[in-house]
């Protein structure tokens, strides 16, 4: 205002100098006119214009110099106006200060804030007053909404108010807001002490009273049942699902009865925790709306009462249980498969194997139940010798152990150091760990491999089989054939496919064989519930004699089989022929033989009793020659009585009519009876006997005339083939009860290989003796012996003698049939 009433009189001041100098330029002129030479009006007008000029800077000089003055004395006035203002604002910005307190004032609704004062360093507010605006920076949410709100309303409707604000490091201020001459102001206070401790409870109260209310309304709306009980037990508090679960009409009625969710039985573990001083945590059974149900527990003890929650888990106990008959059903059936299987958690940890990876790796249960690492069971496997010994080995490993990090299961051959094949498949679980799967292959391995070789080895022998195969399916087809097959009958195109009508019609050429292929077509192609094998005999009109068979083989197969039995047939039949006329031999041989015995006996016993006769004294004396002749006819016709009758008990014997006397006998008896029927024997053979017994050989059953024969036998034997003047050694003895005896000769022995002969009839074992026999002694012996159910051996030697042995049982205590050894 001051510079514009400056200007103004400047203007007026130039304007009327101006004037004073054109009027004064005019007088000068006029008053000089006579005097002065005459001007022009231009010149007039110049020096008017000059002179006015002149006029006005002078003026204009005083003016500005008068105009100074007061400027400057009202420049002193306004600067200690000022000073006292600027003293006054830092009085009160001091005297704010000291009270902790930031103000924003507002001249208008659009008017900038004005900021005085500030707040503590631990109150959190910033210092910057753009950043201070920005209450929701600083402040907690709910206190920046209210506070924002009421600034709103005290700007806007001049609206005052008073609030407790809380900062975001949890320092609560005081808040006044008002106006003040249609200034709005806002103070922010740090309250003191008390005030400030009061406050904080205020906040906190209220916090607490929101927060218990959110968990309230919560607990309401939740399914679980929720309850608080006082220091004695008592029920205070509950929500909805406890009444229900207690079926409590109301809250009051609860409380008033003291309704537990649990049973008197159940809680009594409960209370003792609580009292103690410690949450407890269990599941219990609890009877609501008349069924049981499974309730997770979970009461924590809180000053001087606790508040406990109730989780419904019925359903996850009925998983539970069914998981857990899952898993030992899984368990028990894995125990009885024959793969080994192991499965590891997510920490690489043996947690489960069956008893077929046990009997697999035989390994001590110590080391098992100590849940090994994955790679640890690798090692020991490795240093037992177990796994198979690659060149890289920390390489084999890592892959084997990466199918805990892949995504594609593990899956290779092992071929064990024992000769196991084990085919090896690891996957690994979605929630961590891997389940390993050991299959023994081995018995496959080397069953293929047996199968491979049979499979080639049938089809090698079947096609050199000298009988025909053909295998034919359900449809009829020929699946399999040999080569006997086509040329037993001279198919050409006996290829795999060709149906059997194909070859039915080859081969009914032969009117021979037209029924068999008929039935075999049949049999082949039929639909019958029960498939029966058959067999018979095709007789071509080639002279062909085959004999077939019918197989039913799995799935619906059908074996055909042809066997070439033509030769045999012709065998058969000149075996048949030649076998009539052997019986027919054997029986003429039998009637000759019965007709020669009863026809040689009567004029044996003739002779033999003339012969007898003659040599006594009452016929007559004998010359020495006569004598001689009737001796040589006594011992001719004695020989050929003990053929005749050799003969005829060996035809009894195969007869199966000789019967044995058994009785008790005495075997000195025996002895001595056999040494007096030999003697004459021996001193026409020139030979000595030599008897070693024991002094007596006691008693036995047997037949007493058939033993005395085998002994006669063995001796006559011995004699006939001993060297005149030789010794022959009869030794008998007991043992076990049986009756034992030797006879030993020095003659020329028996051959090897005529010792298996020796018991033949009609044999004499390849020796030469002073008097050739029929060969039938030794069978005799055998027979004998045999029907006392003893024992023969013949040990001999070429040039070094001939010993026989004989072990004859007691009857009563005889068992089995005869048995010979020929001792070697």
């Amino acid at each position: 205002m001051n510079t514009k009433r400056l200007l103004g009189g400047a203007t007026r001041l130039l304007a009327t100098s101006t004037a004073l100098t054109l009027s004064a330029g005019y007088a000068m002129a006029q008053s000089l006119d006579v005097a002065a030479p005459t001007l022009s009006s231009r010149e007039v007008m110049v020096l008017s214009a000059f002179g006015g000029i002149l006029a006005a800077t002078v003026l204009s000089t005083l003016w500005f110099m008068r105009l100074r003055g007061r400027t400057e004395i009202e420049n002193q006035t306004l600067k200690a106006e000022l000073d006292e203002q600027r003293e006054r604002i830092s009085n009160l910005k001091a005297l704010n200060a000291e009270k902790n307190r930031r103000i924003i004032f507002w001249d208008g609704p659009d008017s900038a804030p004005e900021f005085l004062g500030a707040l503590p360093e631990e109150a959190g507010a910033p210092e910057d007053e753009h950043a201070f605006l920005a209450f929701s920076d600083w402040l907690s949410p709910g206190s920046t909404k209210q506070l924002q709100t009421a600034v709103s309303s005290l700007r806007a409707k001049a609206k005052a108010f008073e609030m407790l604000a809380e900062t975001k490091n949890g320092y609560v201020l005081e808040v006044i807001g008002s106006t003040t001459g249609g200034r709005a102001h806002v103070r922010f206070g740090a309250l003191e002490s008390i005030r400030a401790e009061l406050a904080e409870l205020k906040v906190q109260h209220k916090r607490r009273n929101a927060v218990l209310a959110r968990f309230e309304a919560l607990f309401e709306t939740t399914d679980m049942p929720c309850w608080q009980r006082d220091g004695e037990g008592r029920l205070i508090w509950a929500n909805r699902a406890y009444l229900k679960a207690v079926e409590a009409d109301s809250l009051e009625d609860a409380i008033a009865e003291n309704r537990m969710l649990l049973a008197p039985a159940n809680r009594q573990k409960l209370d003792e925790a609580i009292k103690a001083g410690k949450p407890f945590s269990g599941r219990q059974p609890v009877v609501t709306a008349g069924s049981r149900t499974f309730f997770d527990i979970r009461e924590v003890p809180n000053g001087e009462g606790s508040a406990g929650i109730a989780a419904d888990v019925s359903a996850l106990e009925t998983i539970e249980n069914t998981l857990e008959q899952t898993l030992e059903s899984h368990a028990e059936t894995l125990n009885h498969l024959n793969t080994a299987v192991a499965i590891f958690d997510e920490n690489r940890r043996m947690k489960f194997y069956n008893e077929a990876f046990e009997k697999l790796w035989k390994l001590d249960m110590g080391f098992l139940e100590s849940h090994p690492d994955n790679g640890e069971l690798f090692e020991r496997l490795r240093a037992d010798g177990k796994l198979p010994e690659p060149h890289q080995w920390r390489e084999w490993k890592d892959k084997a152990l990466s199918v805990y990090r892949a995504v594609e299961p593990y899956s290779d051959l092992w071929y064990l150091p024992s000769g196991e094949t084990l085919s090896v498949y690891a996957s690994a679980h979605p929630g961590g760990g891997t389940t390993w799967v050991f299959e023994n292959h081995t018995e496959q391995v080397a069953l293929k491999t047996r199968y491979n070789t049979l499979v080639k080895v049938q089809g090698e022998t079947i096609d050199h089989l000298s009988e025909g195969v053909a295998v034919f399916g359900p449809d009829g087809r020929l699946k399999l054939s040999n080569p006997a097959f086509a040329n037993l009958w001279r198919i050409k195109d006996a290829e795999t496919g060709t149906h059997i009508r194909t070859l039915m019609q080859a081969c009914e050429a032969d009117p021979g064989a037209r029924d068999g292929w008929r039935l075999f077509a049949r049999m082949i192609t039929s639909f019958d519930d029960e498939r029966v094998s058959r067999q018979g005999r095709l007789e071509l009109s080639a002279g062909l004699v085959l004999d077939y068979a019918v197989t039913p083989l799995p799935n619906a197969q059908t074996m055909l089989t042809f066997v070439n039995k033509t030769d045999s047939v012709q065998v058969e039949r000149a075996l048949t022929e030649k076998n009539d006329a052997l019986r027919k031999a054997e029986e003429l041989k039998n009637a000759f033989l019965e007709h020669v015995s009863h026809e040689l006996r009567t004029p044996l016993t003739s002779i033999m009793g003339f012969a007898e006769l003659l040599k006594s004294p009452e016929i007559g004396p004998l010359s020495a020659r006569q004598s001689n002749y009737v001796d040589h006819i006594a011992n001719s016709s004695s020989v050929l009585m003990t053929i005749v009758n050799d003969m005829i008990d060996l035809k009894s014997a195969d007869a199966g009519i000789l019967q044995l006397e058994l009785d008790a006998m005495s075997l000195d008896d025996l002895i001595d009876s056999v040494a007096d029927d030999i003697s004459s024997r021996l001193q026409e053979m020139g030979v000595t006997l030599e008897i070693t017994a024991p002094p007596a050989l006691g008693p036995i059953t047997a037949d007493f005339q058939r033993l005395k024969q085998v002994l006669l036998k063995i001796l006559g034997n011995a004699i006939k083939y001993a060297p005149r003047g030789s010794i022959v050694a009869l030794s008998c003895w007991r043992e076990n009860g049986d009756f034992v005896f030797t006879v030993t000769d020095n003659g020329p022995g028996i051959a090897e290989d005529a010792l298996e002969s020796v018991f033949s009839r009609f044999e004499s074992g390849g020796r030469q003796a002073q008097y050739a026999g029929a060969g039938l002694g030794l069978a005799i012996v055998e027979s004998f012996v045999g029907l006392h159910h003893g024992k023969v051996f013949i040990d001999s030697e070429p040039g070094a003698g001939t010993t026989v042995s004989c072990r004859i049982p007691d009857a009563a205590e005889a068992k089995g049939g005869p048995e010979i050894i020929a001792a070697e």
